[in-house]
């Protein structure tokens, strides 16, 4: 079965009505993945996922996640899947390099997926390690010897550019810049794993933040940010810290037992 679209070209539905499940991962699982999927020209297994039902509690199923393949030896092996049924209708599409479209399914399913407790301080030093990663700088100072000011001579096609009329120059010196408000200022989003580890080292080394405080520590979007305290923290709605974020426990727990250490 196929659906015409607006530019006289045609959509697969033949899978519409296939179920299909669909994951939130974190980047180590994603790049491990990915390396498996480049390194082997087959398609191999990349995980396994276990489906337990307790007869006194059937409406409640438990899925974990099993890694597999050699691509996994320096990450945490075993993930709780947690599975959500309220979520916004999705479908799943697909184009080939000829730029045919077809719909491959409806998610029936949306999981979150987070490391088994055994695994939390191992998943920790990843993110850690990221982290610091993340805040070395590649830029390099070089000094010039000898140049006699070759490097500040105007380039070529630049001489018109400047005025020999002094009063100009004055008038170009004396024009300010507009001022920018603050909410008409693009910040640009960071990889979504590297703002993750800067959120991680930010709640170690304060347990509670404000979203505003968040967006001036870290100079990214404020909804963006929302997506990413959604999945780290929990919002505290009343009591002394009213109004701020906090690591969700099983987060909080590394930050802990590092701490001890």
């Amino acid at each position: 079965m196929y659906e015409e679209r607006s530019n006289d070209s045609f959509i697969d539905m033949g899978k519409a009505d296939r179920s299909v499940w669909l994951m939130k991962c974190s980047v180590v699982v994603a790049k491990s993945w990915k390396n498996q999927e480049d390194s082997s020209s087959d398609s191999l297994p990349v995980a396994k996922v276990v489906f337990s039902l307790d007869p006194l509690k059937p409406d409640e199923p438990q899925f974990t996640m099993e890694m597999v393949g050699s691509e996994t030896e320096s990450i945490p092996k075993s993930y709780t899947l947690n599975m959500f049924k309220d979520f916004v209708p999705m479908s799943v599409f697909s184009e080939t390099s000829q730029g045919a479209l077809a719909m491959e399914g409806k998610v029936e399913h949306k999981f979150d997926m987070k490391p088994h407790a055994e695994n939390i301080e191992e998943y920790g030093r990843l993110c850690r390690e990221r982290t610091n990663k993340s805040m070395i700088k590649n830029r390099q100072i070089q000094v010039i010897d000898n140049d006699r000011g070759v490097h500040m001579r105007p380039m070529p096609g630049m001489i018109g550019l400047i005025s020999s009329n002094p009063k100009v120059l004055l008038y170009m010196d004396k024009k300010k810049p507009m001022p920018v408000k603050q909410s008409e200022v693009k910040r640009t989003r960071r990889d979504r794993g590297e703002l993750e580890d800067i959120m991680f080292k930010l709640l170690e080394r304060q347990p509670n933040w404000t979203l505003k405080q968040l967006v001036q520590e870290t100079d990214q979007p404020a909804q963006f940010l929302k997506e990413i305290l959604n999945e780290l923290c929990v919002y505290n709605k009343r009591g002394a810290n009213q109004g701020t974020y906090e690591l969700k426990p099983e987060y909080k727990k590394y930050a802990e037992d590092t701490a001890d250490e």
